[in-house]
């Protein structure tokens, strides 16, 4: 079997998809993209697409270091998320032409069924509370929510109230027989970290998520050793090697997302190197269901998965949502907090081609918001 072509697609909202296609008509899909940088990361495939075409697809492990190291210059999100879609894809190859799904070409299943959590939105925190419990109704166990707007570097004690009204709002709903998970998206500085977290102890979070950027990684320790919350962290590492010192600093939760950390290759090896630190894997995964079924083959091989980040809802997803580039949605049918085992052939899911080249005559053009504090300065987002 041979690569024959590799095909990009720029769908609503912000995702890009990958079709690669063999000389024995076995097609696999992935989903190769940096949200506000899907052009770029295409053109990247459409750079890799010389070393792969007239090769054999089996060949997974080769092809993905010949992308990853066989050029001078390596690493960062770019080459990562072109190299990441791709793999995903010929792992789909592969289970397809052997008619098995990928988590029984990673040794089987450890589990019948992953467990995945919702995001939830609110600019008030009874907003917040009326969200959480509208996915509570529905079955999940755990939500993630976003803890505060733009912050100054130091900014006021209002402003550090507020985030933990927001937090204490949600948990008064819910009870303490859910999980809230909190999302910092690096906004906090080191300061700010140490102030804030311990305030939010007694509303028990599930875990804070990039409670500082990742150019902080070597000083992540600090704030994990400020807090007996646990700490996640990983969205934007995008290796083995980006997650090595977050491991070794004493993180609770690592968070490689499958379609910018090298793909099902690389995050199964940050999988087995955290589980030897003792830390849970929780993959991110704002994305589309290619991304979300890479994820749960990783994640239904993996003894040490805590939970899966799923999109579906979230308000990213306006105009398109996760389910409609899929054949078969059933798939994806959340009962009680969980997601069934996947058990067709590859990543498990079928892909719509008509609705996909339907909504690439579109395409989009997403870029994430710049935000700004008081002086006029850039605030993370």
């Amino acid at each position: 079997m041979k690569i024959t072509s590799l095909r990009t697609y720029l769908v609503a909202p912000r995702w890009c998809f990958l079709r690669v296609d063999t000389d024995e008509g076995i097609t696999g899909w992935g989903e190769p993209v940096v949200e506000g940088r899907a052009h770029t990361v295409a053109a990247a495939v459409e750079e890799l697409s010389d070393h792969l075409v007239g090769q054999d697809p089996m060949r997974i492990e080769d092809h993905w270091q010949v992308l990853t190291k066989g050029g001078f210059y390596r690493g960062g999100p770019v080459l990562s998320s072109a190299v990441a879609g791709i793999d995903q894809a010929l792992w789909d190859i592969a289970g397809k032409a052997l008619g098995v799904p990928v988590w029984q070409l990673l040794g089987g299943n450890v589990r019948d069924r992953a467990r995945v959590y919702s995001w939830i939105g609110g600019d008030r925190p009874t907003d917040v509370a009326q969200e959480a419990a509208a996915r509570k109704a529905e079955g999940f166990t755990a939500v993630k929510m976003n803890a505060s707007p733009q912050l100054e570097l130091i900014d006021t004690p209002r402003a550090v109230r507020d985030i933990v009204e927001r937090v204490e709002s949600v948990r008064a709903e819910v009870g303490d027989g859910f999980d809230i998970a909190v999302d910092f998206h690096g906004r906090l500085t080191l300061p700010m970290a140490r102030r804030v977290l311990p305030l939010l102890e007694p509303y028990l979070p599930f875990f804070v998520e990039e409670p500082v950027v990742p150019e902080m990684s070597a000083h992540i320790g600090e704030v994990v050793r400020s807090t007996s919350i646990p700490i996640a962290t990983g969205e934007r590492l995008y290796s083995r090697w980006d997650f090595k010192t977050v491991l070794q600093q004493g993180i609770a939760v690592a968070q490689p997302d499958l379609s910018h950390a090298g793909g099902i290759s690389e995050v199964r090896r940050i999988a087995a190197m955290a589980e030897a630190h003792d830390v849970s894997l929780a993959p991110h995964c704002p994305l589309g269901p290619i991304a979300l079924a890479a994820c749960l083959q990783v994640g239904f091989a993996t003894p040490n998965l805590l939970i899966q980040e799923q999109s579906l809802g979230i308000h990213y997803n306006a105009g398109s949502d996760l389910l409609d580039y899929l054949t078969d949605r059933s798939v994806f049918r959340y009962e009680d907090g969980h997601v069934a085992l996947l058990t067709a052939p590859g990543l498990g899911i079928d892909i719509d081609e008509k609705a996909v080249e339907r909504a690439a005559e579109t395409g989009h053009r997403w870029r994430n918001p710049v935000w700004r504090r008081a002086d006029g300065s850039l605030a993370e987002w």
